[in-house]
């Protein structure tokens, strides 16, 4: 793993939070993009467009976000900012940015605080090649392993990794609020997940097997509170259905290090961006997208 985060050229990212949750914005800078969304209580924005089959080739901004269907509104904030800059779909003459999104859900507490136009836009703003990690722009309210209720449940955050081959590389961000307990994907030893009362790990996966998890969720203790989304990105040169497999390979970074993932409470979402002309065979950018996704979401807990 390469002890820098980079960033293709021309893509820039940018955060704002306001202590309880927040908006990671994304600039894209036209470039090509994809998605993959394995979650079954997914919150999106603009996912159909980025499909290998849709007519639509580029993007403009990808936000991740908490404030679950609420924080749908900071994409508007992230349009707008663009628009202003001139910088979208051209229809005669009107500017359309295409910005997609995907939010977690961290409504936790008393009342409803979630990112608005105001936050998006803040977000875009501050957009720069230094990217902060841990308790930051959609990772700022995110928590793993809520299994047993908020009070034994782990800090999640926003993480972010980098990996390398030849001259080509991709990296990933990725805010982790995960129903499943999160591991080091090299030694199996727990980061982050439901804690018993005791201060142990839960297991979370394990009460998965033993039918625990069913009565909790026959209870609707667990719910669609959970959520884990990012984004891998690559200086290689992709076209639209190799973007979107590269989304395909970063899920298997979640498989990685989450246990159990891709659940029926999670909204598990990975976009993807190709800015650049690197030559690189996919299958090489596919195996680096799973461990810098994986990489990047140990990252969120540690730093979290």
């Amino acid at each position: 793993m390469d002890s820098k985060f980079l960033l293709p050229d021309g893509i820039r990212i940018g955060q704002a939070d306001d202590g309880h949750t927040g908006v990671t914005c994304i600039l894209a800078g036209r470039a090509v993009g994809g998605v993959c969304v394995r979650g079954g209580a997914p919150g999106t924005r603009e996912t159909d467009m980025l499909r290998a089959d849709k007519s639509q080739g580029h993007v403009d901004a990808i936000v991740l976000s908490g404030g679950s269907a609420y924080g749908l509104e900071a994409a508007c904030g992230v349009a707008e900012y663009l628009r202003e800059q001139g910088e979208g779909f051209r229809i005669g003459d009107k500017v359309v940015p295409l910005v997609a999104q995907a939010i977690l859900y961290d409504l936790g507490g008393d009342g409803y605080r979630y990112p608005d136009k105001a936050m998006g836009r803040r977000a875009a703003q501050a957009a720069s090649t230094d990217v902060v990690f841990g308790r930051a722009g959609a990772g700022t309210g995110a928590t793993v392993g809520k299994i047993l209720g908020d009070k034994l449940c782990s800090r999640g955050g926003i993480g972010g990794a980098t990996l390398s081959f030849g001259d080509a590389f991709v990296s990933a961000i990725v805010a982790v609020n995960a129903l499943g307990d999160v591991y080091d994907h090299r030694t199996g030893k727990v980061l982050a997940g439901a804690r018993t009362p005791d201060g142990g790990f839960f297991d979370t996966a394990a009460r998965l097997a033993d039918g625990t998890l069913e009565k909790l969720f026959a209870a609707n203790i667990v719910g669609g509170t959970n959520t884990t989304i990012g984004c891998v990105m690559t200086n290689a040169a992709l076209d639209k259905a190799q973007v979107n497999k590269l989304a395909a390979a970063a899920h298997d970074g979640l498989a990685m290090s989450i246990r159990p993932v891709h659940t029926d409470a999670d909204g598990d979402t990975v976009f993807a961006l190709s800015k650049g002309e690197c030559r690189a065979d996919l299958n090489i950018l596919m195996a680096l997208a799973a461990e810098a996704t994986a990489c990047a979401i140990e990252n969120a807990v540690k730093v979290g």
